[in-house]
């Protein structure tokens, strides 16, 4: 099972918009923990990275955790995520 610490975790919709996203791409037993800004799944952990990346989580210490563009995409997908609740 793959583990990656991600940053821009805010909530329960952006856990949803994870989880989701990581299983329609293929990656099973997704789950998000928000205290631990943390996603487990079951897959390929460079595509479990680079699909959390587009959606604006990418792994903690990576050269675009600090990027204002993916802190903007978290946010949009946390919106969606909060609308499929």
């Amino acid at each position: 099972m793959g583990v990656i610490t991600i940053v821009n975790l805010k909530c329960g919709g952006c856990a949803n918009t994870i989880t989701k996203h990581l299983r329609k791409h293929g990656l099973t037993n997704a789950h998000v923990d928000i205290a631990t800004s943390t996603v487990s799944f079951e897959g390929d952990e460079r595509k479990a990275k680079k699909l959390l990346s587009k959606l604006g989580y990418p792994p903690a210490g990576s050269p675009t955790a600090n990027s204002l563009l993916k802190k903007a995409a978290s946010f949009v997908s946390c919106m969606k995520g909060k609308r499929k609740e």
